[in-house]
């Protein structure tokens, strides 16, 4: 009987990969009668140039163009491709390749992109984000404590004006910046121009109240023409910062506002809104850490990363791994879970902690973070039994704790507001 397949020769456990070919790293489970290695053939086969036959004539260089699967441990599984594969600076298409019809195919039960690592051939044609770390340091004005921000909660309901209200009393209470959160874009109870003008306003006065750089993240996420006009509105207004719901609106989109923002010298906050629909279930779909590779490889310059403490779900591994993902030049492997990266001249970015956060769990965040980190404390200071302003001072003076080598009960002898918050919410993790 004639071949009807050729997906055995998409694996090769003796293959050792070319320095220049991209390795991609995943968690499989075969369908039900369908052997591990069959399995794995049909994943290298169908992200590159395999299909479900044989066909009968094809050039010899597809031979150099095919991914190979070359390293099974339990279900873990390595595959690498030659850089021939992929478009120069185009994402979306990598995207369509590594994690694209595979996630749909009969052969597997679950399938999840766990991490892929990309040669220095292929990020060269990235620029990365417009500041790194260092230079969003600088722009605030602040060395070495984490930087701070809040949502005006509830998260959407306020007008333009309550909004602006609150977001003074969070800078009142020395917090760096105010929030939109995820869904706030322009509603008709508090229109996008409406809110940019009157946040202007209170953030010059809380400056100039407090001897403070003050900034916000204002989410102008829509079609792309409409968010170059709101990026455009936002920089008038002396903004530094554009918030976008990256996943929402998809890589494509995120690379030409990167590109659009640093020509106004402006920075992406990204939040991460729909991720959980492809990392949560732990067997299936793409894990956080590789959303937040592309993010950065694209050029955000903070993506949210978890807390593992808080209210929503993410591990402490699976946090790290983000931070280093993030933060670091040249990141090591961790078995199961991120593989070799290095990033060249690619600036580094922030993780934002963020999600049921209040200040006894400050100390918390830290420990799993450091200081390199945005941290997001929103109904953890507006919940404060003396308001905002209290509440953001609560968390200042967790900080200041941490970066003391001090526990929170003897900051909270000097600190009344923290020792309200205390009160109120000790070391509790919201649920």
């Amino acid at each position: 009987m004639a071949k009807i397949d050729w997906y055995e020769e998409f694996v090769d456990f003796n293959y050792k990969p070319a320095r220049d070919e991209l390795v991609c790293l995943f968690y499989f489970e075969p369908a039900k009668g369908m052997s591990k290695k069959e399995a794995a053939g049909r994943i290298a086969s169908e992200s590159s140039t395999g299909t479900w036959t044989t066909l009968h004539r094809l050039p010899d260089r597809m031979n150099k163009l095919q991914a190979t699967a070359f390293d099974m441990e339990g279900s873990y599984l390595k595959v690498a491709y030659p850089l021939g594969l992929w478009e120069e600076g185009n994402v979306c298409q990598l995207l369509s390749g590594i994690a694209g019809n595979i996630f749909g195919m009969k052969a597997v039960k679950n399938l999840r992109l766990v991490d892929a690592s990309l040669p220095q051939k292929y990020i060269k044609a990235f620029r990365g984000p417009h500041h790194g770390t260092t230079g969003i340091r600088k722009i605030m004005k602040v060395k070495k404590r984490p930087l701070t921000g809040a949502v005006p909660k509830p998260k959407i309901g306020f007008s333009a004006a309550e909004h602006a209200k609150v977001a003074y009393e969070t800078w009142m209470g020395g917090f760096d910046f105010v929030k939109d959160d995820e869904n706030l874009t322009s509603t008709s109870f508090n229109r996008f121009e409406e809110r940019v003008r009157l946040m202007a306003k209170t953030r010059d006065k809380a400056e100039k109240e407090t001897g403070e750089t003050k900034s916000a993240f204002i989410n102008i996420t829509g079609e792309t023409e409409l968010m170059k006009k709101r990026a455009k509105l936002l920089n008038y207004y002396g903004f530094k910062y554009a918030m976008i719901d990256v996943v929402v609106t998809g890589p494509a989109a995120v690379n030409t506002m990167r590109n659009y923002l640093a020509d106004m010298d402006m920075a992406i906050h990204a939040h991460r809104a729909m991720h959980a629909a492809f990392d949560r279930n732990p067997r299936h779909g793409i894990t956080m850490q590789f959303i937040a590779k592309i993010m950065r490889l694209i050029g955000v310059t903070q993506i949210h990363s978890g807390t593992a403490v808080g209210k929503l779900v993410g591990s402490k591994d699976e946090v790290k791994a983000i931070a280093d993902t993030l933060r670091k030049k040249k990141v090591q492997p961790k078995k199961h879970l991120l593989l070799k990266q290095d990033w060249g001249k690619i600036r580094d970015a922030f993780p934002v902690s963020s999600g049921g956060l209040h200040p006894g769990l400050v100390p918390d965040v830290m420990k799993i973070y450091g200081n390199e980190l945005v941290l997001l404390v929103s109904g953890g200071i507006h919940g404060h039994p003396k308001g905002t302003r209290a509440g953001a001072a609560a968390v200042m003076a967790a900080v200041d704790a941490v970066m003391s080598n001090q526990t929170l009960k003897e900051k909270a002898k000097e600190s009344k507001e923290l020792a309200q918050a205390l009160e109120k919410w000790g070391r509790m993790k919201p649920k």
